[in-house]
């Protein structure tokens, strides 16, 4: 089988599903361009765990982890089914690196996964499985995650880091969906497109002392940290194509990568 991509996608308002914006069409027209995966592993930046974590049940349920939308968002479902083989497989591969991973057989599906997998998977018939992130530790560790992932990739699972490439919802720009972007987010984001183009790791890893508006576009990392966990299953001869740019509201970047060839 050909080895599947790592992508980077930033999930953005959970009114994306219902919003018409550049992002939400991306996502919409993102399915027919790549090969369809045996499953998803989707690093989502809600879901948050000490160590690493994975939903190990078979048939998860949709978490509406969000809160003051109209009801519409609340009935949305998305009923992928689990994968516990998958889980137990992406177990053994962080335990041989070295981390100690666990599994949640309870947990759901947080909107982090599903909301762009509704608009690019909607027959939800792709098995699913989630992976926390580890918000107290670095851009490094996250990447390390990552590679431990790789060998995923020669197996038909397609890793998918699901965060936001700009993210300070204290400090959204404007009240439009549609509204231009701010200078602060549009030079954070093309700092980041730069140092993917020239596979700049180092200073990717460092972006906090590095790129311009870095706190700003980021006061917590929890939404950028799934990007180095995308970057880190990436191989170091992988072309690296940034799929999609635009903003919501002015200063939600929604940028999305893509670490190897899509089709």
């Amino acid at each position: 089988m050909s080895r599947t991509p790592a992508l980077f996608l930033s999930h953005g308002s959970p009114m994306i599903a219902f919003e018409d914006v550049p992002a939400r069409q991306f996502f919409l027209d993102l399915a027919p361009k790549l090969r369809e995966p045996k499953a998803f592993l989707v690093i989502s930046a809600h879901y948050e765990e000490d160590r690493p974590t994975l939903t190990t049940g078979a048939a998860p349920g949709t978490i509406h982890d969000f809160y003051g939308f109209p009801q519409a968002l609340y009935r949305l479902t998305y009923p992928a089914p689990g994968a516990p083989a998958l889980a137990a497989r992406v177990a053994d591969l962080l335990a041989a690196q070295g981390f100690a991973p666990a599994g949640d057989p309870e947990r759901g599906f947080d909107h982090g996964a599903w909301m762009p997998l509704i608009l690019m998977n909607p027959h939800a018939d792709i098995p699913l499985v989630q992976l926390s992130l580890s918000p107290h530790q670095s851009p490094e560790w996250h990447y390390k995650l990552g590679q431990a992932l790789r060998p995923l990739r020669d197996e038909g699972v397609m890793i998918i880091g699901s965060g936001s490439i700009t993210h300070n919802l204290r400090d959204i720009a404007r009240p439009e969906p549609d509204a231009a972007p701010v200078e602060w987010a549009s030079a954070f984001t093309e700092w980041i497109y730069e140092k993917v183009e020239t596979h700049a790791i180092d200073e990717l890893l460092h972006y906090r002392e590095l790129a311009p508006n870095a706190v700003r576009a980021h006061p917590t990392d929890e939404h950028f940290l799934p990007f180095f966990v995308a970057l880190g299953a990436s191989l170091p001869d992988e072309a690296a194509t940034r799929l999609h740019h635009s903003f919501t509201y002015g200063s939600l970047g929604m940028d999305a990568y893509a670490f190897g060839d899509l089709a």
